[in-house]
């Protein structure tokens, strides 16, 4: 079992250089294709004699400059949300482009440039990350830089910054990462927490003194482009104690390390999909500083997105392509029927119903369980050591939606806790 990755393509060009082309700007010009998540660029200058060249580097679009590092970088990304500074980062629309060169000095007998670009395109992958963190922008002791610092060393590939009731963090995230910083806010009341994800700015007043408020945020919220999100509803100190009618899109099932807060809300939402509703569960550490148990990314949640940009990590949510596992390290799951996936409605015409889930890194006495609106419908306990342990299927025949869960023992807490938990495929009666 293997995890998605991006597709990429490499292509060189190179051109010699006059002496009596010094101090002239040049271009080499080159098609953008279709589909483009990040470019890589980078140059190297050959003088046949001892004088040393000095050539420029940028990069243009089909309609402006969108990046100069002079003679200060040999090389450069640029990407749909993050570039090498000096760049800009945005849309890489298809069509004429050009690198850039400033032929500063060129030696009497000329020069050559080469240059090498590398296409990353968007393609379907999984990325993982934390939805529920907080920072100095609130009662967190960890900086913006440090959060993103801890996620790279974790190997993960978002984070959510969601201080309580301020948006101050949006605006300040650090832009020098490989961590996609998704814009958020711990919409924090007295009676109840809910995230909005997705908005830079999502409130101008977050006070409420009673339900018609709260509705009035979240509609404000929504209209800003935020996702809502039910955090932590079942927790023995700050439920969600408003109206649970409330507009949103997402329920937060697993909050920090596995309590009973969890389990509560887990089978809260268990009754939901039963009473025919798919609301997507997500999970989230809600870290706010070192602590034994309380860690970033712990839970993980992975989502299967089209690119590595905050909407498409959003956009994915909505589909319902999550699931979440006890840490970063996984295990890695591929919960499938067929060409459909975790949040898909397989119609009812498709004559093979039956759920494969796959799995890596399983140990002896793991459970591996698939559920239904009906409960637990079958169980597995792994019994030997695989790398790739066997499919576990079910027939997803006449059932409203199927659901995995696998549970290990942990000698630590001595207890059977969470290891994966998915969302489900529905089945169109």
């Amino acid at each position: 079992m293997k995890q998605l990755t991006r597709e990429s393509m490499q292509i060189t060009a190179a051109r010699w250089i006059l002496h009596e082309e010094q101090s002239t700007y040049l271009e080499i010009p080159f098609t953008m294709p279709e589909h483009v998540e990040e470019i890589h660029v980078s140059y190297e200058v050959k003088s046949p004699g001892k004088q040393k060249a000095v050539i420029d580097l940028g990069i243009r679009d089909g309609s402006r400059v969108r990046g100069w590092s002079g003679g200060a970088r040999t090389e450069f990304t640029l990407g749909l949300e993050k570039a090498t500074p000096g760049y800009i980062p945005g849309q890489l629309h298809a069509g004429e482009w050009a690198v850039l060169h400033n032929a500063y000095k060129v030696p009497d007998e000329g020069c050559e440039v080469a240059i090498t670009l590398q296409f990353c395109f968007a393609s379907p992958r999984w990325l993982k990350g934390d939805l529920h963190t907080h920072s100095i922008h609130s009662d967190g002791t960890f900086t913006l830089e440090a959060n993103a610092s801890i996620m790279e060393v974790l190997g993960c590939d978002f984070i959510a910054m969601t201080d309580h009731n301020t948006s101050s963090q949006n605006f300040a995230y650090p832009r020098n990462t490989n961590v996609v910083m998704i814009p958020g806010m711990e919409f924090t009341t007295n009676f109840g927490h809910s995230n909005f994800l997705g908005s830079v700015d999502p409130l101008d007043d977050f006070r409420v003194s009673d339900q018609k408020d709260v509705e009035d945020r979240i509609r404000t919220a929504r209209q800003r482009g935020a996702k809502i999100v039910l955090n932590h509803p079942h927790c023995d100190h700050c439920p969600w104690e408003w109206d649970f009618q409330v507009e949103h899109d997402w329920v937060e099932v697993w909050n920090g390390p596995w309590k009973a807060r969890n389990a509560r809300t887990l089978a809260w939402w268990q009754h939901q999909l039963e009473s025919g509703r798919r609301m997507v569960a997500v999970g989230g550490s809600d870290v706010h500083r070192e602590g034994e148990y309380v860690r970033h990314a712990v839970p993980c949640t992975w989502v299967l997105a089209s690119a590595k940009t905050s909407d498409d990590i959003l956009r994915g949510i909505a589909q319902g392509r999550v699931f979440i596992t006890y840490s970063p390290e996984g295990p890695f799951v591929e919960f499938t029927c067929g060409c459909y996936q975790m949040g898909d409605m397989v119609p009812a015409s498709e004559a093979d119903k039956r759920v494969f889930l796959r799995c890596a890194d399983l140990k002896p006495g793991d459970l591996v369980k698939l559920i239904s609106e009906n409960g637990v419908e079958r169980e597995v306990v792994i019994t030997q050591l695989h790398n790739t342990p066997p499919d576990v299927i079910m027939n997803g025949s006449a059932k409203q939606f199927v659901r995995a869960e696998i549970w290990r023992y942990f000698k630590e807490m001595n207890a059977m806790l969470p290891l994966v938990l998915t969302n489900p495929i529905y089945f169109e009666k």
